[in-house]
Formats: C-alpha cells, sequence, structure tokens
C-alpha cells in the first residue's frame, strides 16, 4: 500500500432525517397551494352570488316597476278617452291596466322584500285613483255636449302623437321612451283639463285630482325603478372590485408559491447532493491506496449513517492490512 498524505473528508449532513425533510418540504409546498385554492373557491362563490343577485332580483325588479310605469300610463290613456267618448271599451282598458299594475307591484314586493313599504304605498296611491276615477264616472252625468267635438279633437290629436311615438320606438331606449311618454301625458292632461273645465268646472276638478293620484303613482314607480337600478349599477363596481381583488390575491400568492418552489428545488438537493459527492471522493481516494482518510461527520439521518458505515468499513480495511 502506498503512503500518501493523511486527508480529510467533511461529511455535512445537517438536519435529521431525510426522509422527514423532503416530506415537509413536499408539505409546505401543499400548504401553500392551499391560499390560492381557497381564494380561487372565495372570489367565485362571491362573484357567483352578485351576478344572481343582479340576474336574479334587481335587473328583474327595475324591469317590473317599468312595465307598471307603462301600465299606468295605459291607464291614463284609457280613463282620458272613457271620459270624454264615454266608451266602456276604454273602462275596461283602464280596469285591465290597473289589474296588471297591481299584479306587478306584488311581484316587486315578492321578490325584493327591501322595496315592499314602497310597493305597497303605491298600490295605495293606486287605490286612491281608483276612487278618484269612481268619482269621475258619477260627474260624467253632469258633463255639457257644447264641447264634445274640441275634446274629441284633442284626443285624436293625442292618439295620433301616441301611435307616432310608438312606431319610432323601436329606435329609442327604453328609458328614452318611458320619459317621451310621461312628457306626452302631462301634455294631453293640460290641454284636457283646460278643455273639460270649461264646459263642466265639477268633472274638471275630478280631472285634475286623478292626474295628481296618477302622477303620484307613477313617482313612486320611478323611484322603485330608480333605487334597483342604482343597486345593479352597485353590485356591477362590486363585482368589477372583487374581479380586480381576485388578480391581485391570486397573483400574489402564486409568485410566493413560485419563488418557494424554486428555492426548495435549489436548496433541498443541495443539502443531499453535495455530502453524498463528499463521501464518494473519500470512498475514491481510499480505494486508490493514496494515504490515510478521515472523514470528519456532522449531522445526522441516513446520510450520517452512510458515511458513518463507510468510515468503519475503511477502518476495518485499514486494520486488515
Amino acid at each position: 500500500m502506498r503512503l500518501g498524505i493523511r486527508k480529510t473528508f467533511r461529511i455535512l449532513a445537517p438536519g435529521n432525517s431525510l426522509r422527514k425533510r423532503v416530506a415537509y418540504s413536499l408539505a409546505i409546498a401543499r400548504l401553500i397551494l392551499v391560499p390560492v385554492i381557497f381564494l380561487a373557491v372565495y372570489y367565485l362563490f362571491e362573484m357567483r352570488w352578485i351576478v344572481d343577485r343582479i340576474v336574479n332580483l334587481d335587473a328583474p325588479a327595475a324591469k317590473l316597476a317599468q312595465g307598471a310605469s307603462i301600465e299606468i300610463l295605459e291607464a291614463r290613456r284609457a280613463e282620458r278617452n272613457y271620459l270624454l267618448l264615454h266608451d266602456p271599451v276604454y273602462r275596461a282598458a283602464n280596469r285591465d291596466s290597473l289589474a296588471r299594475s297591481r299584479q306587478i307591484l306584488t311581484q316587486i314586493q315578492d321578490l325584493e322584500p327591501q322595496e315592499s313599504a314602497e310597493a305597497q304605498k303605491a298600490l295605495e296611491a293606486l287605490g286612491v285613483y281608483e276612487q278618484r276615477f269612481g268619482a269621475a264616472e258619477s260627474a260624467m252625468g253632469q258633463a255639457g255636449q257644447g264641447d264634445a267635438d274640441r275634446i274629441q279633437a284633442v284626443v285624436r290629436a293625442y292618439e295620433k302623437d301616441l301611435n307616432n311615438l310608438l312606431r319610432e320606438a323601436k329606435s329609442k331606449r327604453r328609458e328614452q321612451l318611458i320619459v317621451e311618454l310621461r312628457n306626452r301625458v302631462g301634455s294631453f292632461d293640460t290641454q284636457i283639463s283646460e278643455t273639460v273645465q270649461e264646459g263642466n268646472p265639477a268633472l274638471g276638478k275630478v280631472t285634475a285630482d286623478l292626474q295628481t293620484s296618477s302622477q303620484e303613482v307613477l313617482r313612486l314607480l320611478s323611484e322603485l325603478e330608480t333605487r334597483n337600478w342604482k343597486r345593479v349599477e352597485s353590485d356591477h363596481r362590486e363585482a368589477r372590485r372583487l374581479m380586480r381583488s381576485a388578480e391581485w390575491a391570486l397573483s400574489i400568492v402564486s409568485a410566493i408559491t413560485l419563488l418557494f418552489s424554486v428555492w426548495v428545488s435549489f436548496i433541498l438537493p443541495r443539502q443531499v447532493v453535495k455530502p453524498l459527492i463528499s463521501l464518494r471522493e473519500a470512498v475514491d481516494h481510499a480505494a486508490k491506496g493514496d494515504g490515510a482518510i478521515d472523514l470528519e461527520i456532522e449531522g445526522r439521518g441516513e446520510v450520517a449513517d452512510l458515511a458513518l458505515s463507510v468510515r468503519n468499513l475503511i477502518v476495518q480495511l485499514r486494520q486488515n492490512a
């Protein structure tokens, strides 16, 4: 056996068992993935709740309020025609429109419990309108006939104006159409009131009361519609905010997870491979017979046990030689 320089090899195996270190590293990596999954599920359910509220509550309630306003306007139109032309067809049309308005307000109460009080106020105002319409029917027998031609001319002009507006409805937004309908009704109310009051002051007073009560119903319905559309806008802003929060939160957590996985991929193999390389060099040196070797073993675990076994083997071979 050749004599050589005695060489010392340091076997550093920090930590405990290699199996435990690998298990701990994998467990931490999986735990870091938990927030990613949790955040994704949380934001998904939040978005679903907001979208469901917009689609199934706020937007339908706003459209129902719009529909009720249109029905009230149709009832006003039928009311005017009935009071001026005494045609029972218009009385039936008025009743049908009021019945549909009541049904819509009941649907709003069922759909949006928080709007139940306002919907109930609209129903009460609708009842006042019906009472005043009954009073107008009683006063119809007192109407003079001298201004019948002028009244009919006003009604025909009003119907012609409404027909022209409805023909143009396809090119206009629903909100704009409702505003223009209300303006037409207001103008017609003024003309009819002036004409009726000239021929029959009693019926003119009832007509003014009808206009006041119907305007109150329209005001309440407009408030209902406005509040629901505002809730739709608020929910839309909340959805956009959640989307931004989700993007930031998931990006940050994903970046942290990526950095940790990269760190583990560098640190763990280094702790495992470096002591094995030192041990291989020591064995190669001993096999060549280039001199005595010393193994300084630090740490515990499988690698340290392997280095200790190799050192004992080398000592045993040296003693046998």
